[in-house]
């Protein structure tokens, strides 16, 4: 047994390297090629590569229903098929051979290769087995619908039959139905392998306003709005593109309901691991308002990583309704990190200008400074020393 599967392995490599070596042959090819061996069914063909071909031997019968070749005669044939490393030809392309050849791969759900001839309504008209014609709709072309129809012409393609009616006359191909069944067994090989919260490549194949659809050879998935970066997003096309390649992270795999989500945020690093070193409290950092609500306006100080100016830090010392009184929305500020909280991944932010005006206020006194500008503004001549302006006010407080 180990003899005959080597033996079979072995044969399989040497007709594939043989077909490198002298050209793969395509459905309607013709040739010319000595009869080798002559069975009860079948004539055998040497083809000068290391497998035979074979054509039924009821295409070869003479009028009195005997075959009319002989072993070394020469006969001009047209391939079919491959199946199995067995190669089938005919004699009469076209004719009733071909027709049952083709009901057979019908009937059996057995490939067979095409050439995509051109568009015709509805979908592409493929030659088959060198001059019948079958009919690809568009739906059939592939596991989803193409906007290039191009890419399809003057290529070969293996189809399954679908339909076949009319004694071959009505031959309906699909492609979805291949890419299915390879589809399902690449599936079958990622149910083995495919862990959450494993790295893999994919293809963005469509986008939704609530996220993008990734395939990643076998199976597709969501992946949500959210999940495409540390940013807040509002638009999703500014970020990704049909057939745009991404690495994404497993989040969900739900093999019996067959839903499955990824992250391309999670292969990014988070912003918030270096929060405290990059806001440390006290820091001075300019951001971008990006959102007013009624208690206060939310800052992107960078993607992913925003901080919050309360209502009551706005009004510079005066009380407003709401932060559109002072603020818009896309307006670059300067703020000073009052707190920071990383676990909860919250920042509390105020105006520096403000916050100065909060904590006079607590204190209950200004500073010296202050009392420096107050009186300055109030004096109509020179600014005077500050001994005149210490004297002044503890001369008013005398009084009192």
């Amino acid at each position: 047994m180990m003899m005959e599967e080597t033996g079979e392995a072995s044969f399989a490599e040497m007709l594939e390297q043989d077909f490198e070596d002298k050209g793969r042959l395509v459905p309607g090819a013709k040739i010319k090629a000595v009869v080798v061996r002559i069975t009860k069914e079948w004539v055998f063909i040497d083809l000068g590569r290391k497998s035979e071909g074979y054509i039924s031997g009821g295409e070869l019968l003479d009028s009195e229903g005997n075959i009319s070749v002989q072993e070394g005669d020469t006969v001009e044939a047209y391939f079919l098929s491959a199946r199995n490393n067995e190669m089938l030809f005919t004699v009469n392309l076209g004719g009733e051979a071909a027709r049952l050849h083709l009901e057979e791969a019908f009937e059996n759900s057995i490939p067979v290769e095409g050439y995509v001839e051109k568009e015709i309504k509805g979908g592409f008209e493929i030659k088959i087995s060198g001059n019948i014609r079958g009919f690809c709709p568009f739906s059939q072309s592939g596991l989803r619908r193409s906007d290039n129809n191009e890419e399809f012409l003057d290529q070969h393609i293996s189809f399954k039959i679908i339909e076949y009616r009319e004694n071959g006359r009505n031959i309906i191909l699909s492609r979805r139905a291949i890419l299915e069944e390879e589809r399902e067994k690449q599936k079958e090989a990622l149910k083995l392998t495919l862990q959450e919260g494993m790295i893999v490549k994919g293809t963005v194949v469509s986008i939704r306003d609530f996220g993008a659809f990734v395939d990643i050879g076998g199976i597709e998935g969501l992946l949500p709005i959210s999940e495409v970066g540390w940013a807040r997003i509002t638009d999703i096309h500014e970020y990704l593109e049909v057939g745009q390649e991404v690495e994404v992270a497993v989040l969900k795999l739900d093999w019996d309901a067959e839903r499955f989500s990824f992250s391309l945020k999670g292969t990014l690093a988070d912003p918030w691991d270096n929060v405290h070193e990059k806001y440390p409290e006290g820091s001075v950092v300019t951001g971008k308002a990006v959102r007013l609500a009624q208690f206060g306006v939310f800052v992107t100080l960078e993607p992913g990583v925003d901080g919050l100016i309360h209502i009551s830090n706005l009004g510079a010392g005066r009380k407003i309704n709401h932060p559109r009184e002072v603020i818009t929305e896309g307006q670059t500020v300067e703020v000073r990190v009052e707190s920071v909280d990383v676990d909860n991944k919250r920042i509390s932010l105020v105006i520096p200008s403000a916050s100065s005006e909060a904590d006079e206020k607590r204190s209950g006194k200004k500073d010296l400074a202050h009392y420096v500008k107050k009186s300055a503004n109030k004096s109509s001549g020179s600014f005077g020393t500050l001994g005149d302006l210490l004297k002044s006010k503890f001369e008013s407080k005398g009084k009192k």
